[in-house]
């Protein structure tokens, strides 16, 4: 049986830490964490947030795996909805990255907390 996207999405919320802008701002300023904007291109080209890297949910962990070697590198995932940060997020984890938050907040509250 096929399961509906909120079916997703409710089963990988179980597994995935979830904050606001300003928390993952708070952390990112003391642990260097990494900032991705899994969105597509276009939609990151239109509104960013500050210091983010556009890797689309796609493609997001053949590009984690090249890039960051240190599973325990905190990573905080936003997407405009943070639907597409919590299924890559669960993805993340089951590659083995340890330290993956999602920003559950909207970009523009992302944008502003990130300045």
């Amino acid at each position: 049986m096929l399961k509906t996207i909120p079916e997703l999405l409710q089963d990988a919320t179980k597994s995935v830490r979830k904050i606001s802008a300003s928390e993952a701002n708070t952390e990112m300023q003391g642990n260097k964490g990494l900032l991705i904007d899994v969105r597509e291109p276009s939609e990151h080209l239109d509104k960013a947030a500050q210091g983010a890297l556009n890797i689309p949910r796609g493609l997001l962990e053949m590009k984690m795996l090249e890039m960051e070697k240190d599973p325990q590198r905190p990573i905080y995932l936003h997407c405009a909805t943070s639907a597409r940060a919590i299924l890559s997020a669960e993805q993340l984890a089951r590659v083995g990255y340890t330290a993956v938050s999602v920003i559950t907040c909207d970009i523009n509250t992302i944008q502003q907390e990130t300045k």
